[in-house]
């Protein structure tokens, strides 16, 4: 057992080991990479330094400030979510990046951030109304499900667009989580699982031909094998080929040789699992367990209704990021483009976690909630 003083310890321990795991993976698919060289391991080293010093500075800030300016956040999100359309930078078909004072920046990325505050404030105003029943009026379904599914449908529609199908499907899972925690009853809940899934066929013809592709692999894996499904039999090839102590650091093949590709962003836990074995991958999956155990007993204890919603939202798009990253990683789930939280390179998405995880560190040190 975890106990509530040790707790800030345990994720600070935790979360540095991660990031150690990360800039060692990331060395190593860099070190040979004929389309990105070692200067994405230092830019991600710079961005390690930034964020766990930005994570201490905003443990011991005053975390209310966040409920004050939620709405604000969300306003900037969409702004640069439409931003990006208009003028941002295409990559791999995609237009997700744009450059400010030189830097680049994903808005999908903090658009996460940003839900996650809007709905911790919008859902913790409403409580404990969101209880619906028979009698529950048109005027309290429209404030407490229809009015912010919208507002989150505006962002999820305008990342659909550049278009990021895996950071949409995240929003969407962060809007149910966080609903279900303000006090959604389960059935209704249930229901709205059952009219997406419904709506899922739909879908189909809305998806770009590659995000078709990438579906149509995952159904046959023996589907274009030397395009669509290449990376995702490289990817299993390297982490079977791991086995359960791993190559050795610089030494995986598939990783050298340079057989896998997007192995610095996506795929990274291909190349840990192929350099460190199975032992390695079960040792960060425990890392990233540890962490969100920790942040479900500072959500379970907490009295204030926003720090614990928003404690809900980040422990949630953690636990969905990792999951999803690893599953599509080992050919379990469709490749949507997730990274894996502070291991994959990315400075907008490494920042991002990093003000997650100094808002679980500032809960966390609030000891009268336990």
């Amino acid at each position: 057992m975890i106990s509530a003083s040790s707790i800030p310890r345990t994720i600070w321990i935790h979360t540095i080991l991660i990031i150690a795991v990360g800039l060692l993976a990331l060395y190593s698919a860099s070190f040979n990479n004929n389309v990105v060289g070692v200067s994405v391991f230092y830019d991600q080293l710079f961005c390690a330094v930034l964020g766990i010093l930005l994570m201490f500075l905003l443990s011991r800030a005053d975390y209310r400030k966040f409920f004050d300016v939620a709405y604000i956040v969300y306003g900037i999100s969409v702004f640069f979510l439409v931003l990006v359309l208009v003028m941002g930078r295409q990559a791999l078909g995609a237009t997700r990046w744009f450059s400010i004072a030189g830097v680049s920046f994903q808005p999908s990325e903090f658009s996460k951030l940003a839900i996650i505050f809007f709905l911790g404030r919008y859902f913790s105003q409403r409580r404990p109304r969101l209880s619906f029943d028979l009698s529950t009026s048109l005027r309290d379904l429209w404030g407490d499900l229809i009015w912010p599914l919208i507002l989150v449908g505006i962002s999820m529609a305008l990342i659909f667009k550049q278009p990021d199908l895996g950071t949409a499907i995240l929003v969407m899972g962060i809007f149910l989580v966080m609903l279900y925690a303000g006090g959604i009853p389960l059935k209704l809940l249930g229901g709205l699982f059952g009219i997406l899934g419904l709506a899922l066929p739909f879908a189909w013809g809305y998806l770009k031909p590659y995000q078709k592709d990438r579906l149509l692999v995952f159904l046959n894996p023996s589907h274009d094998p030397l395009g669509a499904g290449y990376t995702i039999t490289q990817s299993k090839i390297a982490v079977g080929s791991g086995e359960l102590f791993g190559k050795g650091w610089l030494s995986g093949t598939q990783n050298q040789l340079n057989f896998l590709p997007e192995r610095h962003t996506d795929f990274i836990f291909s190349v840990i699992g192929e350099e460190w074995g199975l032992l390695g991958g079960i040792f960060l999956i425990y890392c990233y367990g540890i962490i969100i155990y920790c942040g479900f007993k500072i959500a379970r204890h907490n009295k204030d209704p926003f720090g614990q919603l928003v404690a809900v939202g980040i422990i949630s798009i953690l636990a969905m990021q990792v999951v999803i990253n690893i599953g599509m990683v080992m050919g379990l789930l469709p490749v949507v483009g997730i990274t894996l939280p502070l291991i994959s390179y990315g400075r907008t998405s490494f920042m991002v976690f990093a003000i997650m995880l100094g808002f679980l560190l500032n809960l966390s040190k609030k000891r009268t909630i336990f």
